[in-house]
């Protein structure tokens, strides 16, 4: 209800122009390729004329002779200009296409966490997918179209004029009523394309979610409830093309009937009389040329819903480029090496207005300190880490690194010197080694990789492998088990040797002998560096230097674990629950 067409601005079209631009060489290759093959085009209607009039009404001898070779020599030209046109605008096309790609593949890198939270990754992936594939039937295909049948149609027009002006005349009544229907359809064909790139969007999540989820839907049996809820977006898809497609098939006829009535009144004034001035090659000339414009017509009707897919497509993409990339006002670089000490100074943040994470939390982590964050769900633990690593920005308060104001330094000089391990590990489907000798320590050596996987408890079942190190994991980790997955990753943390090391969950999924070892790897960094542990297995953290217990994103309680069970608050109530 209330939803309106996009309306078609000028600078939508300039800007998608502004990707083909460099190319122009290329393009004026397509339209002079499109311009002589529809020149030929054009001459071959012409052609009727002399045939009839000179060929075979006046048995012309010398231009029947010569007629075979014209006709040889006007279809290589129009041989060769297709193929240089078709060609050029698919290169193009291609290219179009690359740019887009690259630009939103190192836009998504740039983006804050907020978009993301905001989007879903079916929204994102279809954009560089299905939406880049629209825009370039715009900069291809209905650009080879436009060319190719326009300068027919003006080719075909000229013909027309040169044989019977008077006749021809007839032909620019219904260029008004042409140009009033496809406007109204180039509204409509907006707005559905729309309704259908959000729809594909829906799509790609929905499937997306199946796939990665399928033994929860299969264990839950969820399957029908899955497939209704994907039922539902592809039947709205089907009914948006379905309405395109009808509004399609309905405008191509309709500007049809209007040239065949055109055509019919010329018929009718030429029967009538009007031929008597006109030779019969000027006269079949004329009715050929009129009825070969109703195929480039028809075409030229026929690209704008492929046109107005693309723009909408467009449109959807500059929305995103134009998105406010990642603040880094920083200014300032941490110099090596840095002592790993944290301030929070009445930090308070909330997502939404109304919803406060974190209240006037004030905390001070000293170097080379180990303390674990506990507490309930939803207290705020995770936030202050992201806050940390500027994925987020206080509401009110400042963080301190080394007693300089996390915002004024750079972005690159906050995260260089910070490593995490998250609970919800993510790896990439290439070696161990290249998982590992990640990012900034992607030029390490294989003995220090070997090093980090002893330090993370991950060579023994790594060693056994195949290929080693060398050993393919699989998307996210697939031949990997979940403690296998997460050593992993902090073998990645270890290597990375940062000054701060954030754990946000990472035992959770390993044996109880592997969270021993870790526990102990993690013991050992004890001077190296400065660690913060996230956990709700209370198990894993009674050896921190300091356990800072939060609830309602405030601190609440404070101290060793020993203290904290001695004054019987909120830890003691956690680790009771636990052990029951």
């Amino acid at each position: 209800m209330g939803e309106k067409s996009p309306a078609l601005t000028p600078g939508l079209y300039g800007r998608l122009l502004s990707y083909v631009k460099p190319y122009w060489p290329m393009f004026i290759i397509v339209a002079i390729g499109n311009a002589l093959y529809a020149g030929v085009d054009s001459y071959s209607m012409y052609l009727f004329k002399p045939i009839l009039d000179k060929g075979f009404i006046a048995k012309d001898m010398g231009f029947l002779k010569l007629l075979p070779w014209l006709v040889i020599g006007l279809f290589i030209v129009r041989g060769l200009a297709g193929f240089s046109a078709t060609y050029s605008i698919g290169w193009i096309g291609r290219r179009v296409v690359f740019r887009f790609r690259e630009a939103l593949f190192e836009k998504y890198l740039r983006l804050p966490a907020r978009y993301f939270d905001q989007c879903t990754s079916g929204d994102l992936l279809a954009k560089m997918t299905y939406h880049v594939e629209q825009v370039t039937e715009a900069t291809s295909t209905a650009l080879t179209t436009l060319l190719r049948n326009g300068a027919f149609v003006i080719g075909l027009l000229i013909v027309m004029f040169i044989t019977s002006w008077r006749f021809s005349c007839f032909i620019l009544l219904v260029f008004p009523i042409v140009a009033i229907l496809t406007t109204y359809v180039s509204r409509r064909f907006r707005l559905l394309a729309k309704r259908i790139q959000n729809g594909m969007g829906s799509i790609n999540h929905i499937a997306e979610e199946a796939i990665s989820g399928y033994k929860e839907i299969r264990l839950f049996g969820a399957q029908k409830q899955e497939a209704k809820r994907f039922y539902q977006v592809i039947h709205y898809n089907f009914t948006q093309e379905m309405k395109m497609i009808m509004t399609n098939a309905m405008s191509s006829p309709v500007i049809q009937m209007l040239g065949a009535f055109i055509l019919a009144i010329i018929l009718y004034f030429a029967v009538r009389g009007g031929t008597h001035q006109m030779s019969a090659g000027s006269f079949v000339t004329l009715l050929s040329s009129m009825l070969a414009l109703l195929k480039p017509v028809r075409s030229l009707t026929n690209i704008n819903s492929t046109l107005q897919r693309a723009l909408a497509a467009a449109e959807d993409i500059f929305q995103t480029l134009d998105v406010e990339e990642e603040q880094d006002h920083g200014t300032l670089v941490l110099q090596n090496p840095i002592r790993g000490h944290i301030a929070f100074q009445n930090v308070s943040f909330h997502y939404q207005k109304d919803q406060a994470i974190l209240k006037d939390l004030t905390l001070e982590i000293r170097p080379g300190e180990m303390v674990a964050l506990v507490g309930r769900s939803g207290a705020g633990k995770s936030s202050l880490v992201n806050l940390l690593t500027r994925f987020y920005t206080p509401t009110s308060g400042r963080i301190l690194l080394d007693n300089q104001p996390i915002e004024t330094l750079t972005l690159e000089s906050v995260r260089t010197h910070m490593a995490m391990v998250s609970q919800h590990v993510i790896l990439f489907d290439d070696s161990i080694y290249k998982n590992i000798a990640f990012g900034s320590a992607q030029s390490a050596s294989e003995q220090e990789v070997i090093e980090a996987l002893k330090a993370a408890h991950a060579w023994s079942f790594v060693s056994v492998l195949p290929q080693g190190i060398h050993s393919r994991i699989g998307e996210n980790g697939l031949n990997l088990s979940g403690g296998q997955r997460q050593r992993i990753a902090i073998a990645r943390a270890i290597l990375n040797h940062a000054p701060i090391l954030i754990l946000d969950e990472a035992t959770s999924a390993l044996d109880n002998e592997s969270e021993q070892a870790i526990q102990q790897a993690i013991t050992a960094l004890s001077g190296t560096c400065t660690r913060i542990i996230i956990a709700h297995r209370l198990s894993t953290i009674q050896s921190a230097d300091r356990i800072i217990v939060m609830d309602h994103g405030q601190i609440i309680e404070e101290g060793t674990h020993a203290s904290l069970m001695g004054k019987k608050g909120l830890y003691a109530e956690l680790v009771a629950r636990q052990q029951l």
